[in-house]
């Protein structure tokens, strides 16, 4: 088997909303010995979920309560953020955790809250992509730290310097998500840091995306990651020897403060 990383992956809803109660897990996941704390990003979900906390500033909570936690977004959309508000935001968790930040990114979705459709963000799923590709080009140039110059369909940014720039080197790794039968963001994530696949259904099918990225990346996979997010009931061996290297530890929108804690006491999978 591949050397396997374990992470959290909380959504941040109803008992979950609360930032301080999320650092306070962070903590413990520590001391139990696992490697990561990923949040999910949403604005609002559908009912019967109420309370939604912002990912960013619970993150900050979780950076300042934990020291060895690979901590982050898992995903963000660009598509509804601005990328020089993005850039600053990304800089500064990095900065606040000691360079423990990971950026997960995707185009986003309407089906789960409408949370796109209610706040008038941008619908077309093509356009989505067009804005995530053009968000990702500003903030490598923003994490470098030099002048940039950006001015595209979507966005402008008219030699501007993000500084201070990241802790790490050459800049905060970015893993990418998708559907496993969707091309387009497979070929995005190959040219990023790493790959987080959307309702996986089997190992076999994360074994053909691993064997796609393979070939795209012209064999050089040593450096990266495949983090795959399923409940923690399900056997992560077979999905391992496939090609994960981040096993997340999914929670669905309802789970609490007592399932997040029973799963985390369980310690991570090795």
């Amino acid at each position: 088997m591949n050397r396997l990383r374990s992470a959290l992956w909380l959504p941040l809803f109803d008992d979950l909303a609360d930032p301080l109660a999320v650092a306070r897990l962070a903590g413990e996941a520590e001391e139990a010995g696992w490697d990561g704390f990923f949040v999910w990003d949403h604005v609002r979900w559908r009912e019967p979920v109420r309370l939604v906390a912002d990912p960013w500033i619970t993150l900050a909570a979780v950076a300042t309560a934990t020291e060895r936690l690979r901590i982050g977004p898992m995903v963000t959309t660009p598509a509804r953020r601005r990328p020089v508000k993005l850039a600053r935001e990304t800089a500064t968790l990095d900065r606040l955790s000691g360079g423990r930040l990971t950026l997960g990114v995707g185009l986003g979705s309407d089906r789960f809250g409408n949370e796109l459709s209610k706040t008038g963000e941008e619908l077309d799923a093509r356009r989505r992509a067009a804005m995530l590709d053009e968000s990702l080009e500003i903030l490598t140039a923003a994490w470098s730290g030099e002048p940039v110059r950006h001015h595209g369909e979507h966005y402008t940014v008219d030699d501007v310097s993000f500084l201070p720039r990241p802790v790490q080197e050459p800049g905060i790794p970015v893993w990418a998500a998708g559907l496993p039968g969707n091309v387009k963001p497979i070929r995005r994530a190959a040219r990023l840091d790493g790959y987080v696949p959307a309702n996986l259904t089997s190992a076999s099918q994360l074994a053909e995306v691993v064997g796609l990225l393979t070939e795209l990346r012209g064999g050089e996979m040593s450096a990266y990651d495949i983090a795959v997010g399923l409940t923690p009931d399900v056997d992560p061996r077979p999905y391992v020897e496939a090609g994960a290297t981040w096993w997340l530890a999914a929670f669905d929108p309802g789970a609490g403060i007592d399932a997040v804690r029973g799963v985390l006491r369980d310690g991570p999978v090795r």
